[in-house]
């Protein structure tokens, strides 16, 4: 990710401790520093890594002016006239400071990644893939789910349809025929069963991600932290307290925009009213984007300070996951045999086979990625058995509602003789 992309700026004043004056400019936050630059010179007078804040205030000024204190390592910064309000600033100030300080990135974690070998950079990677790839499981155990929904749904349309077949046979019949009063009761029985399978399954839904947000909601001013969390049926929308401030079902959603690779918009239209529509501001929001991209492909657009994230994303991703694979499957075979190149595989790069001769990893790194390799091929098998089978479904569900058709073209004729 880009360190220098700005995720959010305000017009404010900042105390030029040295000349003893305020001096008007723009705060500017970027995904791992807070940055403020004068607007006469263009001068920039603030420039400072998160991790080393050590506390955000709302303070007063000479006991008029509403401030805003970061305390950097020593230094006391002070911020004021902030637009549109100190608490918006405040709040997402906060959210990005303490998530930086939970993240990887943080201070302590730029020295450890400084000694890191090549075989935790490779877990790391692994592990994400593995995270990606157990999210696309979820989603598409739920559309398999549906689909099993979808199937017991035309399973009863064609009980009813045997039914009516059972009706219009007995509407047809003389008056006299002796076989007729209880010919079509008996399928009844079954309604209540079906009712209570559906609703278990939709009570069995999983969450896929949950991430802290900072909501606004429509176009207004003031901002609350809160959380999404996403569903593969939708997504949701709460205060700290974990009550639901909106859901949206995936039907529900008209449009995604990604406006940043930290924040977001997600809109309902409606014809007569005002659109239900929600901006969200999160730290960790790159890592539900490509979860929002699966589910809502067809509505999700990328604007313009979002398109080098997802170019970045999405050009090498092909090349990167096999370099991933190779590398990683190449490295573990070098530790099994050392004496074979690169693991005894052949087509493997001179740069891979170089790669292995110059980093070297320990056997418990070796050791870890030969469980993430083994839950990634799991992984992958499950989720092709689940598209062959969603497949099939797709093929019964085709025939079923073409069956269904000719039953009730055939029907219809019938019922018009009897009119």
């Amino acid at each position: 990710m880009n360190e220098d992309i700005r995720i959010h700026s305000w017009p404010c004043s900042y105390y030029l401790d040295t000349s003893k004056q305020w001096v008007s400019g723009r705060l500017s936050l970027t995904p791992v520093a807070l940055k403020f630059t004068a607007d006469k010179t263009g001068e920039l007078l603030v420039n400072f890594h998160l991790s080393s804040i050590g506390e955000i205030k709302k303070e007063s000024s000479n006991l008029i002016f509403s401030s805003l204190t970061i305390l950097e390592k020593n230094t006391k910064h002070w911020f004021s006239s902030l637009q549109p309000n100190r608490n918006v600033v405040f709040n997402i100030l906060e959210h990005f400071w303490r998530e930086q300080l939970l993240s990887s990135q943080g201070a302590g974690a730029e020295a450890a990644a400084l000694q890191s070998t090549k075989g935790k950079e490779l877990t790391g990677l692994l592990t994400g893939s593995q995270k990606r790839l157990e999210d696309t499981a979820k989603v598409l155990h739920y559309q398999g789910e549906q689909f099993d929904n979808i199937m017991r749904g035309l399973n009863k349309i064609e009980g009813d349809m045997d039914v009516a077949d059972r009706l219009l046979t007995e509407l047809e019949s003389p008056s006299w025929w002796p076989f007729s009063s209880k010919l079509w009761k008996a399928p009844l029985e079954t309604k209540p069963k079906e009712t209570a399978t559906v609703s278990d399954s939709k009570n069995q839904e999983g969450i896929i991600i949950r991430i802290p947000v900072i909501i606004t909601h429509r176009t207004d001013s003031n901002v609350k932290p809160g959380k999404l969390t996403l569903f593969a049926s939708g997504l949701e929308i709460s205060d700290c307290n974990s009550q639901v401030i909106h859901r949206f079902e995936s039907k529900d959603v008209d449009d995604i925009r990604v406006h940043t690779p930290y924040e977001i918009s997600v809109r309902q239209r409606f014809i007569g009213k005002p659109d239900t529509s929600y901006r969200l501001l999160s730290a960790k929001m790159p890592e539900a984007i490509p979860i929002l991209e699966m589910q809502f492909s067809k509505k999700i657009q990328f604007l313009e300070d979002a398109l080098g994230f997802v170019g970045a994303r999405k050009s090498p991703q092909v090349d990167l996951g096999t370099s991933i694979w190779q590398a990683a499957t190449g490295l573990l075979g070098g530790v099994a045999q050392p004496s074979s190149p690169v693991g005894g595989r052949e087509g493997v790069d001179n740069d891979q086979v170089q790669l292995q001769t110059q980093e070297k990893i320990s056997q418990e790194e070796a050791k870890e990625l030969k469980q993430i390799l083994k839950k990634l091929k799991g992984l992958a098998l499950e989720t092709e058995a689940e598209l062959e089978r969603q497949d099939e479904a797709l093929d019964s569900i085709a025939t079923s509602v073409d069956r269904a058709t000719l039953n009730i073209d055939k029907q219809n004729r019938r019922i018009k003789k009897l009119t």
